[in-house]
């Protein structure tokens, strides 16, 4: 028997049997209309995602196989989500249900948004999170797949890659072969989709399938609102958007307070109008907008962003005084003191203490893996060591394994 029913009340089932292995199951993650997500761990501490699909109006499961022929085709691609493998299901009442064993991910650009609080976010993140959906929307749109429902819960963050990576393709097709009547989410909808839909509510069928173009004008809106920290829903819905959205962008970035150069915001304007012309026909391709000079500009990641997107490497601040960096055996001492305390929640790789800027006095901790450094890090926040109280966040993996220390904007 492959997973039981916890009790009458409770739906969540409390395991898996996965090729032999039981995996418990730790929490739902997401519920569709045609699916069910959830975390799931095995006793050797893995973890992974388990997307459960229900039996579809026919009787057939006919979106489990079109999702797994997707991902199926298109594995291998850094920001793409990985199938790790399929499985079916069998509960205690006899009913079987196809699932999809999957890479856990972990935040969501939806989740992003809401923890932005609508001062919007960064250009080190916004230009992160662009640059990896771009890379895999060019290599999609090369295997001449539309994603077509490109939205800010199918974009999330993997914490072990260090990168945003695509989920859900549930409404992909191959161009030319459109065989989903409903197609995007409502708020980035591009408006041959829109149309389309319309005409199919109708009952009516249009000349032709939407391409590849409806993922670039969905990327264009979950910029605009990474960058403006607000819902576009509305205002993409409004006549004035439809007769002019070009200058309402230009408004959008107008009333934010820049602070620094100007040119960067210029270029991510550009950037993201080219993604939303309403013309299919004008609108840039992924391949294109990743030539855009946008790219070119390196930002440092402000510290709010090194709290939000967890990595292997954990850094400490407030810890250490200047005063113990310049006495040699003071500063071993700490060093042991330090990989004592942080070996408690995970295999530490390394550790470093520079003793001069940049991170002078910052504790840089590697972990074996994401899982350990978050954990890390949700129990020494707030702890005091020498008795000051210890600031936790995350650091690029990449920036550490390359010695460098970002200057980070507070």
């Amino acid at each position: 028997m492959a997973a039981q029913t916890m009790t009458k009340t409770q739906s969540l089932p409390a395991f898996f049997e996965i090729f032999g292995e039981m995996w418990n199951v730790q929490a739902r993650l997401g519920q569709g209309v045609s699916a069910s997500v959830y975390r799931v761990s095995s006793g050797r501490a893995s973890s992974a995602a388990v997307k459960e699909f229900q039996v579809d109006a026919q009787g057939g499961d006919y979106g489990y196989h079109k999702e797994r022929s997707v991902l199926e085709d298109i594995q291998g691609h850094k920001n793409i989500v990985t199938l790790y493998g399929v499985f079916t299901n069998h509960n205690c009442l006899g009913a079987s249900t196809r699932c999809l064993l999957l890479e856990l991910l972990d935040v969501s650009v939806s989740e992003l948004l809401v923890r932005a609080s609508n001062q919007g976010h960064s250009m080190w993140v916004i230009q992160h999170c662009a640059r990896d959906v771009l890379e895999a929307l060019s290599f999609l749109h090369r295997e001449g797949y539309v994603h077509a429902d490109l939205k800010p819960r199918n974009v999330l963050w993997s914490a072990d890659d260090e990168c945003f990576k695509l989920i859900d393709f549930g409404l992909s097709y191959k161009e030319g072969h459109q065989d989903v009547k409903y197609i995007q989410t409502d708020g980035y909808r591009a408006p041959e989709a829109e149309l389309q839909n319309s005409l199919a509510q109708a009952g009516l069928e249009g000349d032709a399938g939407c391409t590849v173009a409806i993922d670039l004008w969905s990327l264009g809106i979950i910029l605009l609102e990474m960058y403006s920290g607000i819902k576009l829903k509305e205002t993409v819905r409004s006549q004035e958007w439809k007769d002019n959205s070009s200058a309402i962008i230009d408004h959008i970035f107008a009333s934010k307070i820049v602070v620094g150069p100007a040119i960067p915001v210029y270029h991510l304007r550009d950037l993201i109008k080219s993604m939303l012309h309403h013309d299919p026909n004008k609108r840039s391709t992924a391949e294109k907008a990743l030539c855009s000079p946008f790219f070119s500009i390196p930002f440092a990641p402000h510290i709010e962003d090194l709290v939000m997107l967890p990595t292997p490497v954990l850094r400490l601040l407030n810890v250490i005084d200047d005063n113990h960096l310049h006495n040699e055996e003071e500063y071993e001492d700490i060093v042991e003191d330090m990989k004592a305390e942080c070996q408690k929640y995970g295999a530490v790789v390394s550790l470093l203490i520079p003793k001069e800027n940049p991170g002078k006095g910052q504790v840089f901790v590697e972990y074996a893996s994401a899982g350990d450094s978050k954990e890390a890090q949700r129990l020494l926040t707030g702890r005091t060591f020498d008795g000051k109280f210890v600031v936790a966040t995350f650091y690029p993996l990449s920036a550490y394994k390359r010695g460098y220390l970002y200057q980070t904007v507070q």
